[in-house]
């Protein structure tokens, strides 16, 4: 279908509708933000569309300020323009799409989108985020060109880091816009969408409002308080960290509370009707005005100390007091954490014999048996519930996913011991022969397919490549740390998969072995994973047990092959892409810098670290960032200015909060990428690999020159260095590994400006690496992360 959105309106500016205007800001848009006229009497002299426009504002300025805030920079907050519904309405004919955002009463949505109907111009989108009333209700007595172009658009709170986007189609909606609107949420929003039927709840809430109200049953009856259940709803159990309580917290009790009751009258002749009903605490909760996040108490509260230190507080739900959180210790816990593997997480702790096993056990059992008989009759798919929980809530599989890692038979046994039975078309597929849910062929992932009984492709999945799926078929080399693929068309992947993907040895070895075979079997190199993030930077384990011992030769030797590896990442004679997601850091950041080109998930957090664990960036990002300086600041006290900010960068640790603030700081150039859909990131990265190959690429020249300031330049410098001391900003022995990096910045010993190597800097900075490994106030800091606990600021 033929549509460009470039414009579109946002009608309703409560937490969702300003963070979703944030959103669409985010993706390139430029966005008309419309919230309720008036709350209050207005101001003496204050015509009411001002004060309309000023409450909107008011409210988009609180949003931004949030930590972390909606937006990926700042900046982009001049894409969004405000106003108020009463007066500003007619603005939208020059929209291509609007979105309402309104509280969750059929009747205020009908009147808007009667409005909405006489201003909008013909062919514009119009889409209702309703969580829980049916779309076809809304758009009763629309015009006909309303309801061909009416739809249901459910974003999950916060829209810019959940991924998943539920579309819902009226009887009447245009197949087309379907598909147009699934693919631009897809590439343009970065969204997982996942086409639903118009029922109470569609696909995510109906199954979140059922284990809510499963999971508190489960914990009264085990008598575990709430921060034990987020302890084995979170990560440990391969989940996101607001769990479950942090979770309500964050949407809003009210918004669960509404759900909830809609699923509640609108499905009484369900098996599970009795399900949908949250218990009493919900309501004495909302009576008291505790609805999470929006009021500064919910489950969680923060407080503060007489000495000013912040805290965590978590509600005792018996007499409704906050007190201290608390750790959870059960063991089948502890052992579910310790691992990196996700499905080993999942199995340590289905199979534990204390009380954490306990309440896994039943709440996932809970969860098999409902979601099996949801299907196909409210769900036609079962990736779809998948995809939704996963992209929802944060879960790294979601619920048929997780029983294909326990075992299909053996859950069905444990369902049946425990008075439970999963849906006939379960127990039909495992009599069939089939034994799991889905299945690996040539790479790409089925499904199974009730009506045919047999596997089916995942339609939508074009173009998206998953490393786990290509590895099994297309290994090419691999150790304990890392993995070269084949991802087709003469493009090699080098995978990290270790403890936060850190990079030991055997990732180097990697990454030289993959850039070597790739020089003569290959077109070029995507260096990238598909962990929770990209890498942490290199293995301080590995570093802190040289440095204990003293051998400072072996550290020499290490820091030296990880400098010659990251310049083969530069010099190499075919193209090298760096791929990365979430966190890149330290090492992982300075491989980034020297890549021919960048393909960034929008949702990456770079930054030149090493000043948190006393050390200086010593794999070539102290040398990168001065080429930046001198060749990007122009002259002068231009340059001096560039030059003193990377330095405050790096001494404070400055990492961006996203790929677009990531430019800001210099660690993205002119011609690198974002890509908004994670999952498409390595794909990406393939392509542009593909592109420079084509393009008949050529290595830079190695004999380089950067221009540095020698001591002339250490004055300015070192009145960064004590403006950031005065302000308590670094320490006075962050000062001192300052001053090395400034001496670094400015060349050395150098009297005066002059052009020096790349290599004469990178000499520079193992030299300075490796002093500051014998500094006592460097182990401690180095020690204190490896134990788990915050940086030391000695």
């Amino acid at each position: 279908m033929d549509r460009i959105i470039r414009n579109v309106a946002v009608l309703g500016a409560g937490i969702m509708g300003t963070r979703l205007a944030c959103h669409f800001a985010n993706a390139g848009l430029n966005v008309l933000l419309l919230g309720n006229s008036r709350r209050n009497p207005l101001p003496s002299g204050q015509e009411e569309n001002e004060a309309g426009y000023m409450a909107t504002k008011g409210r988009l300025e609180e949003t931004v300020s949030a930590d972390p805030s909606p937006l990926f920079h700042r900046k982009l907050i001049s894409r969004i323009q405000t106003g108020n519904i009463d007066q500003d309405l007619p603005r939208i004919s020059g929209c291509d799409w609007v979105l309402e955002v309104v509280i969750e009463d059929p009747g205020i949505k009908k009147s808007v989108f009667e409005k909405v109907d006489r201003y909008r111009s013909p062919g514009t989108l119009v889409s209702t985020n309703t969580s829980c009333i049916s779309v076809n209700t809304l758009c009763e007595g629309r015009s006909e060109d309303f309801k061909r172009h009416f739809f249901g658009a459910h974003f999950f709170n916060p829209p810019r880091y959940l991924p998943l986007l539920e579309i819902i189609p009226a009887e009447k909606t245009d197949p087309g816009i379907i598909g147009f609107i699934s693919r631009y949420g897809d590439i343009t929003l970065g969204k997982n969408t996942i086409v639903c039927k118009d029922t109470p709840g569609f696909i995510a809430n109906r199954i979140g409002i059922f284990m809510i109200s499963r999971i508190m049953k489960i914990m009264d009856n085990l008598k575990m308080g709430i921060d034990e259940v987020d302890a084995l709803t979170g990560p440990a159990a391969g989940r996101s960290k607001s769990a479950t309580f942090r979770t309500m917290d964050m949407v809003g009790l009210d918004t669960i509370i509404r759900s909830a009751e809609n699923l509640y009258n609108s499905l009484p002749n369900d098996n599970y009707h009795e399900s949908y009903k949250l218990p009493g605490v919900f309501y004495e909760l909302q009576e008291r005005n505790m609805l999470g996040n929006k009021t500064g108490m919910g489950f969680y509260t923060k407080r503060w100390d007489s000495k000013g230190r912040s805290g965590i507080y978590t509600l005792d739900l018996k007499n409704f007091e906050y007190k201290p959180a608390r750790k959870t210790r059960y063991p089948s816990f502890l052992s579910a954490r310790a691992t990196d593997n996700s499905a080993k997480k999942l199995e340590t702790l289905y199979q534990g014999k204390d009380k954490a096993g306990e309440f896994f056990r039943q709440t996932m059992l809970n969860l098999f048996e409902f979601a099996s008989w949801q299907v196909p009759e409210v769900y036609e798919e079962i990736y779809k519930i998948d995809e939704a929980i996963r992209s929802g809530f944060g879960w790294e599989y979601g619920p048929f996913e997780t029983w294909d890692i326990l075992g299909v038979e053996r859950v069905v046994s444990d369902l049946n011991s425990a008075g439970m039975k999963p849906a006939d078309w379960v127990t039909k597929m495992a009599g069939g022969g089939l034994r799991n849910f889905y299945s690996i062929e040539k790479t790409k992932k089925k499904y199974f397919e009730i009506p045919s009984a047999s596997y089916a492709p995942i339609p939508g999945k074009d173009g998206i490549i998953i490393l786990d799926h290509t590895r099994s078929t297309n290994l090419v080399w691999g150790n304990s740390g890392s993995s070269l693929i084949d991802l087709g068309d003469g493009v090699l992947n080098i995978e990290f998969h270790s403890k936060l993907n850190s990079m030991g040895r055997e990732a180097v070895e990697g990454i030289n072995k993959g850039i070597e075979i790739a020089g003569n079997d290959f077109r070029g190199v995507v260096i990238g994973n598909q962990g929770r993030s990209f890498t942490a930077g290199v293995n301080l384990g590995i570093l802190f047990v040289l440095a204990i011992e003293q051998e400072y030769e072996e550290i020499n030797s290490f820091i030296r092959i990880f400098q010659d590896t990251i310049l083969k990442v530069r010099y190499s004679r075919i193209p090298v892409i760096v791929a990365p997601h979430g966190l890149c850091l330290g090492g992982g950041c300075e491989m980034a810098l020297h890549a021919d080109h960048v393909q960034a998930a929008a949702e990456t957090y770079m930054g030149l670290v090493e000043a948190r664990v006393g050390l200086i960036p010593g794999g070539g990002g102290t040398k990168e960032m001065t080429r930046r300086a001198s060749n990007g600041g122009g002259k002068g006290s231009i340059e001096t200015n560039v030059r003193r900010q990377i330095l405050e960068n790096i001494i404070t640790a400055k990492v961006s909060g996203s790929a677009i603030d990531a430019f800001e700081l210099k660690y993205l150039k002119n011609g690198d990428s974002v890509t908004m859909n994670q999952s498409r990131v390595i794909a990406d990265g393939k392509s542009a690999v593909m592109r420079l190959a084509e393009s008949d690429y050529y290595p830079p020249d190695p004999g380089i020159q950067i221009m540095v300031p020698g001591n002339s330049g250490l004055p300015a410098m070192q009145e960064t260095i004590n403006a950031l001391k005065t302000g308590d900003l670094i320490t006075a022995y962050d000062a001192k590994i300052a001053g090395k990096i400034a001496q670094i910045m400015c060349g050395g010993d150098m009297a005066g400006p002059g052009a020096v190597s790349e290599q004469y800097l990178l000499d520079l900075e193992r030299e300075a690496f490796l002093s500051l490994c014998g500094e006592r106030k460097t182990l401690a800091r180095i020690d204190a992360i490896l134990r788990g606990k915050k940086p030391l600021r000695n």
